[in-house]
């Protein structure tokens, strides 16, 4: 049988969500790849006791997520189950529908009908009776976000979610979900956008400002940049990594020379720190405060355990930001 770390809140720092009473820490465990029926069952539960030992408690899904899709919150599930049936109110569970998940005009977008059918298959998957956040995943260009955000504030006053969020919204998107959510009486807590050293959008775009100026928590997806910020490209491209594969979020064509050059010379600044490329791109998006959290993943405890050491140096002078922004910028 499991048992926790005793000094599992010892070392991880917590961040409130936005204006709420919500906490996340400032690193948390996304099961987008490496949860599914074809990575060993006790290696992902392996990995999600190691989150918790290290005061990893959020885990963050989406109804997608696999292989297959659903197979993540299935794993998630079972793990539940078996080793933290005693710990569930230590724990952040977030799930998110958007993307498409089942045939047929009902199985994809931000109608009701698809949202609260996804958040009912979700709870069956993960076992539970109720989410700590649910998001929805993606703004549908044809369903007004009226019903959209109607039906995340359904969701709560069900007991089905605690809290909502929004990803993958632009500025003016997120603006006006959080002031049809306020009329309605359910707060948005959090917006989850890809961002990292080589993905500025949110920045570029406003979001990170209007996300301060609403008062609204952020967790960053992809902060490693699909593993280009990992150290695993300095030399190219390796037989075994993602850009060899066919995986359609990072092609080989993206890791050129230039590239890899920049990619050499963060890690110069990243040996500087005393910390690996990876702690490094984790350590910038959490730089100051501003993110509440970052999502990192793992195929192994270890390699989680090196994600998790970048908390260890969070600060930065404004010369390394500035070496940080000539090389990523130039």
């Amino acid at each position: 049988m499991y048992t926790p770390d005793p000094d599992r809140y010892a070392d991880m720092p917590y961040r409130r969500t936005g204006r709420s009473g919500l906490k996340l820490p400032a690193l948390s465990l996304g099961l987008w790849h490496n949860f599914g029926p074809d990575r060993p069952a006790e290696t992902q539960r392996a990995i999600l006791r190691r989150a918790f030992d290290l005061g990893v408690t959020h885990f963050d899904l989406a109804n997608n997520y696999g292989p297959p899709p659903g197979a993540a919150e299935s794993a998630l599930g079972d793990a539940l189950k078996a080793d933290f049936t005693h710990h569930r109110d230590e724990l952040i569970v977030s799930t998110k529908a958007g993307y498409l998940m089942w045939p047929g005009p009902y199985g994809e977008w931000g109608s009701r009908k698809y949202l609260l059918s996804s958040l009912d298959q979700s709870l069956g998957r993960l076992g539970l009776d109720y989410v700590d956040i649910f998001y929805s995943h993606r703004p549908d260009p044809e369903t007004p976000l009226e019903e959209t955000m109607g039906a995340l504030h359904s969701a709560v006053q069900q007991g089905k979610a605690l809290y909502v969020g929004v990803s993958n919204y632009s500025a003016e998107q997120t603006r006006e979900a959080a002031r049809i959510l306020a009329e309605l009486g359910t707060p948005l807590l959090i917006h989850q956008p890809r961002y990292s050293m080589l993905d500025r959008r949110p920045e570029d775009e406003g979001l990170l400002d209007t996300l301060d100026e609403l008062r609204v928590g952020s967790i960053a997806y992809s902060p490693l940049e699909q593993g280009l910020l990992t150290g695993r490209y300095l030399d190219g491209i390796p037989d075994d990594s993602r850009a060899a594969s066919d995986s359609p979020f990072l092609s080989a064509d993206t890791v050129t020379e230039e590239l890899v050059g920049r990619l050499r010379t963060l890690n110069e600044i990243a040996a500087s720190r005393g910390q690996s490329l990876a702690q490094l791109a984790l350590a910038w998006v959490l730089r100051g405060g501003r993110v509440t959290s970052a999502l990192i993943g793992a195929s192994s405890p270890r390699q989680l355990e090196d994600s998790v050491a970048a908390i260890g140096n969070l600060e930065f002078g404004e010369d390394e930001l500035a070496r940080i922004d000539a090389v990523v910028k130039r």
